[in-house]
């Protein structure tokens, strides 16, 4: 694959520390530069901010690197409507939206983003990368760029003869039968991927995907979110969600006394479509404001 690049002219909504530390995904770091590499599919870009510009370079797997990046990057969206209809909802959000104005919702890899977010329970960001680090290296493909290896994500079929003790040893702890058992599922098509792309209904979406061994409500609605089924009006809630959601409009004294179902119920009344993105400013705000 040869090395290919690209320039992004000055972007209306686009941030690279807004998008890759936002908590929807695991496989980009920061450099030393400041730009940021990372690998998704069998791409390896770089990504360097040049004034008002964006440079990524790298090697793209299916040849044509600007196709990738407008798909992964969600380019053809206009964020800027999205976050003006949003700002006028409320105050916090407007607030919200002004510290994160650079998120976009990436499109990832469905599969990918089941075993990701199926790591990431009760876990943090730099465990959550290392175990799919160590996952990546050990079955997914090298691709070496510059000199150094890259791994691509492992297929289902490059898992099909892990063992539960094979992915307790690369650290994954109680997830090892996880994310055994949901390999098996997807390979003997108890849930077909396809047919969840297919299906527009979110709800009968959601809850195929509850069938997943080590998916639960909030790792379901992440994997809505932030993976190639792409649903916006999904509202995943984790601690950082309740607490700003219950300081903001609910305010009770005890916020883990604050329902999942309070919480979805006013997501939905105030951000309707664009709760996903609305929790994705607020959840952003909270954590690093």
């Amino acid at each position: 694959m040869k090395e290919q690049q690209y320039i992004l002219k000055n972007p209306e909504t686009f941030c690279l520390k807004d998008i890759f530390e936002c908590g929807q995904c695991f496989r980009w770091n920061e450099q030393e530069d400041g730009s940021y590499t990372g690998i998704w599919k069998e791409n390896v870009v770089n990504i360097k901010k040049k004034g008002k510009d964006y440079i990524f370079s790298g090697i793209c797997g299916s040849g044509n690197l600007k196709d990738e990046i407008y798909t992964y990057f969600d380019l053809d969206r206009n964020y800027e409507t999205i976050k003006e209809t949003l700002a006028k909802k409320d105050k916090y959000l407007e607030t919200s939206i002004q510290y994160g104005k650079g998120i976009r919702i990436l499109n990832q890899d469905l599969w990918e983003t089941i075993i990701s977010f199926i790591i990431s329970a009760n876990n943090n960001i730099p465990r959550i990368k290392g175990i799919i680090e160590r996952l990546s290296k050990t079955y997914g493909k090298q691709i070496t760029w510059k000199g150094k290896n890259y791994y691509t994500f492992p297929t289902p079929e490059e898992l099909k003869d892990v063992t539960i003790k094979t992915y307790r040893e690369l650290g994954l702890g109680f997830r090892d039968v996880r994310l055994y058992e949901t390999t098996k599922m997807i390979l003997e098509k108890k849930v077909d991927l396809k047919e969840l792309k297919e299906n527009p209904n979110t709800i009968e979406v959601r809850d195929r995907l509850l069938t997943l061994s080590g998916v639960g409500p909030k790792v379901a609605d992440c994997i809505l979110l932030f993976s190639d089924l792409k649903r916006l009006e999904v509202f995943p809630i984790d601690v950082w969600v309740r607490r700003v959601m219950n300081d903001l409009y609910i305010q009770k004294e005890d916020e883990t006394k604050v329902s999942k179902k309070q919480i979805e119920k006013i997501a939905k009344e105030k951000f309707g479509d664009l709760a996903g993105l609305a929790q994705q400013y607020l959840f952003y705000w909270r954590r690093e404001a």
